[in-house]
């Protein structure tokens, strides 16, 4: 847990679960890949699936919420899933909340791995929210690029993962950059995906900043190790030295949601080109 002024905010895993290495680096050479993560004889990496809970008294609220149960065991074998210490509602337990006492959900983008919680399978098979009392903040721009795909992205964006929200009545959708709540702010991205929001948390003079896939390990610190899945490679690689500049000058913590070694690290200018960064100190959540 790390408190800023008001907030507590805690790490919140839903397991792990593994993707193709070369995709997850693009065209980075797997020589240089592989030293910070292995690849399993199907040449995939093992990712976490660590979401964030910000509490501040009156809310508590859960940023992505993992990739949910609904998989068959072929879909769960393919993609390696993972949950040797239980899923998010494990996690949320131990620390002494359930889905019902959360309050609010911000999803960074509606890809399985950060929505795929959002909805469950009731024993007669309708999908319900997960999370029955909270709202559900999303961009606006990226709700409509969900429903209406590219042939490229489709496969990321389930509909059975959110479309129950269209009805719900719960559902916030968010026009561009925002203060959510007094000291949570959601900066909109384009190089992933449309309209992938970051969520800035600011208290007691610190930032802790939630990457989602814009920095999705602290590997991807360098500028140019960009996913194959990134929609718009230049425009992350400009999303990300602006985002490092910042971090770089203020001290940010940058909190990772896939990577499999530790929650989150400080950065510092790593000296050799205008824009790049390195890891700095890890930081315990």
């Amino acid at each position: 847990m790390l408190e800023l002024g008001r907030f507590k905010l805690h790490a919140v895993a839903d397991g792990t679960f593994a993707l193709d290495g070369g995709a997850m680096f693009g065209i980075v050479p797997k020589p240089l890949w592989e030293k910070h993560f292995p690849a399993d004889d199907k040449n995939r990496i093992r990712l976490a699936l660590r979401c964030l809970l910000i509490e501040d008294g009156a809310r508590r609220i859960l940023v992505d919420d993992g990739m949910g149960d609904k998989w068959s065991d072929k879909q769960a074998a393919l993609y390696g899933i993972e949950r040797p210490e239980g899923g998010l509602d494990e996690s949320l337990a131990r620390l002494g909340f359930t889905r019902e006492g959360i309050t609010d959900v911000v999803l960074t983008h509606l890809h399985f791995d950060h929505a795929g919680g959002t909805t469950r399978r009731e024993a007669d098979g309708r999908l319900a929210l997960s999370f029955p009392r909270a709202t559900y903040h999303l961009q606006g721009r990226n709700w409509e690029w969900a429903r209406r795909p590219t042939e490229r992205d489709a496969g990321s964006y389930l509909a059975e993962n959110f479309a129950a929200l269209e009805a719900s009545g719960r559902l916030h959708l968010v026009d561009g950059e925002t203060e959510l709540f007094p000291g949570v702010r959601l900066i909109p991205t384009d190089g992933h995906t449309t309209a992938l929001q970051l969520v800035r948390v600011e208290g007691g003079g610190r930032t802790v900043l939630y990457c989602s896939d814009i920095i999705p390990t602290a590997a991807h610190l360098r500028t140019s190790w960009i996913m194959g899945y990134d929609l718009r490679p230049l425009q992350i690689l400009e999303e990300k030295k602006r985002l490092l500049a910042d971090a770089v000058a203020g001290g940010w913590v940058l909190f990772f949601e896939h990577d499999p070694r530790f929650a989150a690290c400080t950065v510092r200018a790593s000296g050799e080109r205008a824009g790049e960064a390195v890891q700095g100190d890890v930081v315990a959540f």
